[in-house]
């Protein structure tokens, strides 16, 4: 079952490992909370993408996971990067990453964060809205440039996903209506220090059935040929990510392959190139979160595992009432108990399991919270004052630190 969700991860004489490496081991070595992820999966993901799209440019959605080691990590199998901001662009660069291989998207960009990524030289920015489109010609010719964008289309289509994570639909606050799109490129066209390259729409998140996509790709097609009509030099597609992975153990998530063979048939007239920007699914299931039993409690009618990972630690749980399947780091053959998991913080919404049919465990086991490796330590916090975790890359048997663990001082000296 754990195969299912990556490989590279399995029992060994009782024992999880991942990438060949034993995370009883790292727990033992670097304490925990400890993020774990494996180079070997995070490589096979995005090839799996490369041999599904030949010919696209596959921006990594940096915001999965911004470690700069998995950046540089992506980079080296080829991928660029998808950023939403100018910390995400500043860790894309110091990584390697080209920058004409980098895509700016997010509905606030600062002025700060847009001087930057034109001085970088990107290669385009997804823009949200019409005052954006002004402000950026606006800044260009400041600073004497001549920007390359694409507008971000909203195709109005139910990605059927969480929706905090939903961003296509006509409430979102993302991109502008497909309705009004024709006259957002009109509009833009006329303005001097724009260069109107390309067109973006991204859906949403965790998606787990590729029809959406049909749906949102013959919109954005239908787009793309009235604007090559019309005049415009339209030279990237900018499908976005969004593709889910496996949380639970009755999921299956699609493959790039599932995706090719759905939209390819739809842009089989399209002489631009495709960017496609995927996060979740390249490093999702790469991660495991490795946390400690400190107490276990009994409260009649209802049972607790208290670990050391919270909701600072890994919020999902808390804010989307996310699934993460966990299991005990040393396999076990006794009784299930239903319980509540628990973190150390002074919140009621701190768990990161309720009501789960999980292996008896005892103080001080170890157990291993499963996809992970994406929306984890990116969205982690200092709430009650407490360091975040340690991470560390495994590769076929090997491991290295890519971030220390934070400790008190640190996080005090922030504020000084």
């Amino acid at each position: 079952m754990l195969k299912d969700y990556n490989k590279y991860l399995e029992y060994r004489n009782g024992e999880l490992y991942l990438d060949g490496v034993s995370l009883k081991a790292l727990a033992e070595e670097f304490g925990t909370p400890l993020y774990v992820y494996s180079a070997s999966y995070i490589r096979d993901r995005v090839r799996a993408y490369r041999k599904a799209f030949p010919t696209a440019l596959i921006c990594y959605a940096v915001k999965a996971n911004f470690n700069p080691q998995i950046i540089k990590l992506v980079k080296e199998e080829g991928a660029g990067a998808d950023i939403v901001s100018g910390g995400e662009l500043y860790a894309s660069l110091q990584a390697g990453v080209d920058p004409k291989k980098i895509v700016y998207a997010g509905v606030g960009k600062t002025p700060k964060e847009i001087e930057y990524a034109i001085s970088s030289d990107i290669l385009m920015f997804n823009v949200e809205s019409r005052m954006e489109l002004e402000v950026l010609d606006q800044i260009a010719e400041r600073m004497g440039k001549k920007v390359r964008i694409a507008i971000r289309v909203n195709p109005d289509v139910d990605p059927k996903t969480h929706p905090y994570i939903s961003t296509g639909m006509k409430k979102s606050k993302f991109g502008v209506d497909i309705k009004q799109a024709k006259e957002e490129y009109e509009y833009a066209r006329n303005l001097k220090n724009l260069e109107v390259v390309g067109i973006h729409c991204h859906i949403g998140s965790q998606i787990l059935d590729v029809s959406p996509y049909i749906e949102a790709v013959e919109k954005i097609v239908e787009l793309y040929h009235y604007l090559i009509k019309s005049g415009f030099d339209i030279r990237y597609l900018d499908i976005g990510g969004g593709l889910g992975i496996k949380y639970k153990p009755e999921q299956s998530n699609p493959e790039p392959s599932d995706l090719a063979e759905a939209i390819s048939p739809i842009l089989k007239d399209v002489k631009a190139k495709l960017i496609l920007e995927p996060g979740r699914s390249i490093v999702g299931n790469s991660g495991v979160l490795i946390t400690r039993v400190e107490f276990l409690k009994d409260k009649g009618h209802k049972h607790f595992v208290i670990v050391d990972a919270g909701m600072n630690d890994l919020i999902r749980p808390a804010i989307y009432d996310a699934y993460h399947h966990i299991v005990p780091v040393e396999k076990r053959d006794g009784r299930y108990i239903k319980t509540d998991v628990v973190g150390p913080i002074c919140e009621t919404g701190d768990f990161l399991a309720l009501d789960r049919e999980l292996p008896e465990v005892g103080r001080g086991d170890y157990l291993a919270v499963l996809s992970t490796g994406a929306y984890g330590f990116a969205m982690s916090s200092h709430y009650n004052v407490r360091p975040r975790a340690c991470e560390l890359l495994v590769d076929e048997g090997k491991y290295r630190v890519i971030r220390k663990r934070e400790d008190y001082t640190y996080i005090l000296s922030l504020n000084s």
